[in-house]
């Protein structure tokens, strides 16, 4: 299904709208801009349908565990508070208004601008329901004309919210355009490239790399890669309260976010001290695996292949003894200290890792590195908070935080609206 200036198309018809998206867009940078309020109130309008349940049948397919908390968090963050407060935080608090410059030393008055990059080309990943619809929503309070290609896991919720969008406010229709080319059609996708100022490109190194091989040299490549996370545990302030929430992150998430936890460190080099932490956590993380039991038996069903996976290679491993395997959880405790991907869907590996070796380590990751889920003692949480950021970690939450949104904060440790414009400089 293709949105071009409005309209619904058959996927059929994507090369005769390529072929003419160029003369279009030309004549909408030279004819039209984008203003603020006319997003926002789209937004706005949007975020009541969402509260009043009209997008409740598309949701309810999804076969989403917790949809009603995703939903309650969307409303949440789109409300037009929330925006207004992302938008200041991102681009400063007059960053509509021209302004002209002071110089020392006799230099030139410049008047200062930001404008729009121009044409940004969305190419979304799957991982997440509505993530193209939200990186759309960006390029568009930016002043941008969108064009966005949807993942081939999109489930039809991102169409619908952008014809939303443009039902709200028909104005919108000259700066969206949606493809659902498949990523295979090299040719399609390098021409949406060739007319863009910028590319965003959510997803795998394997996707990255693809998008750097096909854009031009004058378009800006702004990446939004897949990043590792963990918990790292140094003492409690509550340890009842703090392994239950880290239980419930871990099991509600099913490790499918770039902000879920893979790896649990413990302040230790000591193994024993780690499979001492998996004996006590791992009843903790079962019972929060059978509170949140998949709604759907195909989700079930890939549990327990898993689980019987784990329990195969667990003949295997170098402390079978020490593996922790439930129906719907396992914990797998290892020596090393390296950084690495979880089996995900409730199965988590457990490490050492004294706080001394924490920059050592964990700069190995650098660039992939997120979030740190820091369980400690109140007096730890300072310097150990400070040693996490110098390794290259961008986020730092209580560990059943890890993957809730915060209204204002960056994305992977940049804003993303300030790569979405440009300053014009203006000689007085």
């Amino acid at each position: 299904m293709i949105i071009a200036k409005g309209t619904i198309y058959d996927t059929k018809q994507q090369d005769d709208i390529l072929e003419h998206i160029e003369d279009e867009i030309i004549k909408t940078l030279s004819e039209k801009s984008l203003h603020i309020e006319t997003v926002l109130s789209a937004i706005e309008t949007l975020c009541k349908k969402l509260q009043d349940g009209d997008f409740d049948d598309i949701i309810q397919s999804l076969s989403i565990d917790n949809a009603d908390m995703y939903k309650h968090q969307a409303i949440k963050m789109l409300s037009r508070e929330n925006i207004l407060f992302k938008l200041k935080t991102e681009l400063g608090e007059n960053f509509l208004k021209e302004y002209e410059t002071e110089p020392p030393r006799n230099f030139t008055k410049i008047r200062i601008k930001t404008r729009p990059l121009g044409v940004l080309l969305h190419i979304a990943a799957g991982n997440i329901d509505g993530l193209p619809a939200f990186s759309l929503a960006e390029g568009l309070l930016t002043g941008n004309i969108n064009i966005l290609k949807l993942p081939s896991a999109d489930n039809g919720l991102s169409v619908r919210i952008v014809a939303e969008l443009i039902n709200a406010e028909p104005s919108l229709a000259d700066f969206i355009y949606v493809f659902d080319t498949p990523s295979t059609d090299i040719a399609a996708i390098s021409k949406m490239a060739n007319i863009s100022d910028g590319i965003i490109v959510w997803g795998s190194e394997a996707a990255v790399s693809a998008v750097r091989n096909l854009a031009p040299v004058n378009a800006k490549l702004i990446e939004w890669g897949h990043k590792l996370s963990f918990a790292y545990i140094s003492g409690y302030e509550d340890k009842e309260n703090e392994l239950n929430l880290l239980a419930e992150h871990i099991i509600t998430t099913k490790g499918l976010l770039c902000s879920s936890c893979q790896v649990i460190y413990i302040d230790t080099d000591n193994f024993e001290e780690v499979t001492a932490f998996c004996r006590e956590f791992f009843p903790v993380l079962e019972k929060s695996a059978k509170k949140h039991l998949p709604s759907d038996i195909g989700s079930r069903a890939e549990m327990s292949l898993r689980r019987y996976a784990d329990k195969l290679e667990s003949f295997f491993h170098e402390n079978k003894k020490d593996m922790f395997n439930g129906e719907f959880c396992s914990l797998v405790p290892k020596t090393d200290s390296e950084l690495e991907l979880s089996d995900m869907f409730g199965s988590v590996l457990v490490k050492p890792l004294p706080g001394s070796d924490i920059v050592k380590i964990l700069r190995k990751k650098r660039g992939f590195l997120q979030t740190a889920g820091l369980i400690c003692e109140a007096k730890k949480r300072k310097e150990l908070s400070e040693m996490l950021s110098r390794c290259g970690i961008v986020r730092i939450t209580r560990a059943g935080d890890m993957s809730s949104a915060f209204s204002g904060e960056a994305h992977d440790g940049e804003y993303p609206l300030r790569r979405y414009i440009r300053v014009v400089n203006e000689q007085i």
